[in-house]
């Protein structure tokens, strides 16, 4: 009787020991089913209209390809960072309403849903008063064309390293995402698309990061409202342009380092007087440039 008994414990603990293994097995063989280890985080912690919601995906391993990021219709170019994660920018602006962001992530085989939400922040009004002959300055097809292909760049490799710094040595005289009036009236959906820089008059203008120059405009060549101009690809849908300038020192193809000089403060085209006007764009949205001075976004 002793022995049956011994016998049916024995089996017993076998199948518990063999199902064990199973499910061991099951387990070990699920988390490497593509798709099933998708996953992200975002980051800043509390982000505010007009700063970049920057969103790291841990994909499943194995997949290449990378994610499709979406904010309603709106869909976000993700890069590869390393093995199985992705990044992806997604700019928000003055314009837009505080609350969540409901930001879907799918790479064919799982779905991840994040909510993100974004601060109310408060912006001033600035009053711009032009003198005869700059007043009523309009920009030419010319460079609507140029500027507007320019800050829709999306380019595949990432140029910029660490945290941005400051193109000019001049005080900041207009922040980002002010609203403004011209000679007393209120421009309509308008904001600051950048800061200004109130350098002296031909005060060296720099790179404020690793880039690739893509755009150098003229005033005398057609740039009527941005003055000599230069803009900059720092890769993977960010882009910085420098307007107003006196003295424009790179060329179109130009590779650039941080800190290197790329022209000179003036006052070309729908200017006020000497200064620089520095504009930084995600995915062809202007953002505050800074928040890419104050972190390190790599």
């Amino acid at each position: 009787m002793k022995s049956v008994s011994k016998l049916v414990l024995f089996r017993n603990w076998q199948y518990t020991l063999l199902g064990a293994i199973a499910m061991t097995i099951v387990l070990w063989s699920a988390v490497q089913v593509p798709g099933l280890a998708l996953g992200a985080k975002f980051m800043p912690a509390n982000p505010k209209l007009g700063e970049t919601l920057v969103v790291n995906i841990t994909a499943s391993p194995g997949k290449t390809t990378p994610p499709i990021v979406k904010v309603g219709s709106k869909t976000y170019p993700a890069f590869e960072m390393g093995a199985n994660l992705f990044r992806a920018m997604i700019p928000t602006t003055p314009l837009e309403k505080p609350g969540d962001r409901e930001v879907t992530i799918s790479d064919n085989t799982d779905t991840t849903k994040l909510k993100i939400p974004v601060a109310d922040r408060k912006f001033r009004i600035q009053h711009i008063n032009f003198s005869p002959g700059k007043s009523g300055i309009e920009a030419t097809e010319l460079e609507l064309k140029q500027v507007a292909a320019f800050k829709a760049t999306i380019s595949n490799d990432k140029l910029w390293d660490g945290k941005f710094i400051a193109p000019n040595q001049g005080r900041t005289s207009s922040p980002y995402g002010v609203r403004r009036t011209y000679n007393g009236a209120l421009a309509t959906d308008y904001y600051h698309r950048g800061l200004d820089y109130a350098g002296g008059y031909g005060s060296a203008v720099v790179a404020p990061a690793g880039g690739k120059v893509l755009l150098v405009g003229y005033e005398k060549k057609g740039f009527r409202v941005h003055g000599n101009v230069v803009g900059v690809d720092h890769g993977q849908g960010l882009v910085s342009i420098f307007m107003h300038l006196s003295k424009i020192t790179v060329e179109e193809g130009q590779m650039l380092a941080s800190g290197d000089r790329l022209g000179s403060i003036g006052n070309t085209g729908s200017s006020t007087g000497p200064h620089l006007h520095w504009g930084l764009y995600v995915n062809g949205v202007s953002v505050d440039p800074v928040q890419w001075r104050s972190s390190s976004i790599d």
